[in-house]
Order: C-alpha cells, then structure tokens, then sequence
C-alpha cells in the first residue's frame, strides 16, 4: 500500500548519476518530481559530492535522513577509472586544455608493479581544479581566472587498488587490450598501455584525478582520468542505484516510497539498541538513560522497527547523538 503523499518521505533514494550532472543538481531534480507530483515538502540532502564528469552511485537523503548525510560524508568510497596516458590536462580530466605531452606509455607489468607505492596512506595535492576554498575562494574560480593555484598536499588513505582491465573501462562496451605495437608473441605484461581502466577503495577527501596524475608521473609520463564511476558510496552500491527516468516514472504512480531505502540503511554498521515504550519517549525528550548494560560506543535507538535516535553510550550512560523525528515512535 502507498504510504500518504501529504506526510513527508524519510530515507534514502541512490541515484545512478549521469555524466553532465552535478550533485546539486541531483538534489534539485528529485525535489522537482516530488514537487510536481504532489508530495508533500521534503527536506532532501546528498551523502557526498561527485563531480559533473562522474557518474555513479549519488545517495540522496529525504526527510530525516538528512541528519545522516554528515555520515555519508566521512564514509569510503570505491571507484572505476580509466587513465589516458601521453597526456595531462589542466583539470586532470577530459573537460582542460592539454598542458603537457609524453611520448612515454608503461607496460601492463610496470602498472602493475606502481600500484603498490599508491596503496595504503599517502599524501596528495588535490586539483587545482576542485571546490577547496583558498583565501575564501574556491580553487576551480581561481584556476578558470587565470591565477596559479597552489595546494597543500593532504593525507588521505587508499585501501584497495587494483587493474579493472588494461583498456577502457566503460561498460557495456567491449574491452579491448592494450595495443600490442611490437607484433605478437608478447608474454603479459610487455604491451604497452595507451590508457588502463583501475578499481580504487579510497578514504574521504581522495581526488581520484590526483591519483591519476601521480600514477602517471610514478611511471614516467603523465596522463589523465577519461573515465570515473562511483560504484560504492559508504554502505550503497551500484546495484540499488536507479536512473532519474525510473525516479521520475514512478513518482508519477505515486509510488517513490518502493524505491526509497530505509534511514537505518546508511547505518549498516551501527548495532541496534532496542528501547521500550518508556525509554524510547525518554530519548525523544532528550533524557539520558543510565545503567545500560551495552558496552561503550555508538547505537542505533529503534523501538521496534522504527529508528529512534543514534545514541552513545560510555560507561553504562547512553546520550542522544541524533534524534529521529519519525511517525509511530512512542508518543
């Protein structure tokens, strides 16, 4: 049964970004079909940026799992991206000018033997342009104005990197291999690499451009990201992701609710903390409870299915991080 399109919607929608699209915009088009067919005014948020040339997985909180996007924000990310070697652009990606050229391309076996020095913590200095602010401006303004842009490097944290394959990475279409210039009878890993498609789980605040830039340079030429896709956004992945035409087509049948995931979906790793009657109107109010028998650390309130609050708890003393203004909790 539908749920009532005059109360507002809670949980999360994960759209599958277009390539042209930035986040904002995403946050916009679903506050357009909820407006247009007669949903009720809902807050909406989205749970990390993806660049305008990215596509992929984009989670989009509605109502109160809004309070959860800061969450989103911390949470690791994997990507497939494709580099182009010989050629580096001003914005590391398909949308500069060309500011520098190699005749240098590596070979399946020198990728493969990089990746390691990329592997775990690093530092990198992000693009010049990307949406850091520099003196209260943002890099990108100052990048497009003409000024040089310098940026300090920053510790991020790469926890998986591997070759997807060693061409183009696009689904659905065909993969082909590196060129093979030298004829055959090559062993693997002698073809020489025009561009390489990698798989990247990353940290918060990675450029995935960066580490295509660095990569390059490690290997002795330079380069650039043709091709990025999200595939994991924290606990989200591709597979629950859906296009704008679905989104649009079932909110005509006023039937977005089908589509919407859970608010306790972008909390996967959080443990419950089940609460009767009495404790859960307690919560609501903002009230400790004291003498849990939990061990210390973060929880997920619910009183029976419906989420509560995520409390802390520390020695036995449980507190209201965030609170859950969800229908049918204790009243």
């Amino acid at each position: 049964m539908n749920a009532p399109v005059n109360l507002p919607l809670s949980g999360w929608l994960i759209l599958d970004k277009p390539r042209g699209m930035g986040s904002t915009q995403g946050v916009s088009a679903v506050k357009r079909v909820l407006r247009q067919n007669g949903y009720a005014k809902t807050k909406v948020g989205h749970g990390g940026t993806l660049d305008p040339l990215a596509e992929g997985v984009l989670p989009i909180a509605l109502g109160e799992a809004t309070k959860l996007a800061g969450r989103m924000l911390d949470a690791s990310k994997i990507y497939e991206f494709t580099v182009k070697f010989g050629e580096e652009t001003s914005t590391l990606d398909t949308e500069g000018e060309v500011v520098a050229t190699s005749d240098v391309r590596p070979t399946l076996a020198e990728v493969e033997a990089v990746l390691p020095r990329f592997t775990g913590p690093i530092e990198q200095v992000p693009p010049a342009y990307s949406a850091l602010k520099i003196g209260g401006q943002r890099a990108y303004d100052l990048a497009r104005a003409g000024e040089v842009v310098e940026l300090k490097a920053r510790a991020v944290t790469i926890h998986q990197l591997s070759i997807r394959h060693p061409g183009a990475g696009r689904d659905p279409e065909p993969q082909a291999p590196c060129p093979d210039p030298m004829g055959p009878g090559l062993r693997r890993g002698d073809e020489l690499c025009e561009e390489i498609t990698l798989t990247a789980h990353v940290s918060k605040g990675t450029y995935i451009r960066s580490l295509a830039r660095d990569i390059a340079y490690a290997l002795g030429t330079c380069g650039h990201v043709t091709y990025l896709r999200r595939t994991k956004a924290g606990p989200f992945l591709q597979e629950q992701a859906i296009s704008l035409d679905l989104l649009e087509e079932t909110a005509k049948g006023r039937g977005l609710e089908h589509l919407l995931l859970p608010l306790e979906a972008g909390l996967d790793d959080i443990p419950a903390l089940h609460l009767d009657q009495t404790s859960a109107q307690a919560v609501r109010q903002g009230r400790v409870l004291s003498d849990m028998p939990q061990s210390s650390g973060l929880y997920l309130a619910k009183l029976g299915s419906v989420p509560v609050a995520l409390m802390e708890i520390t020695d036995g003393t449980a507190t209201v991080v965030r609170g859950f203004n969800l229908p049918d909790v204790a009243e």
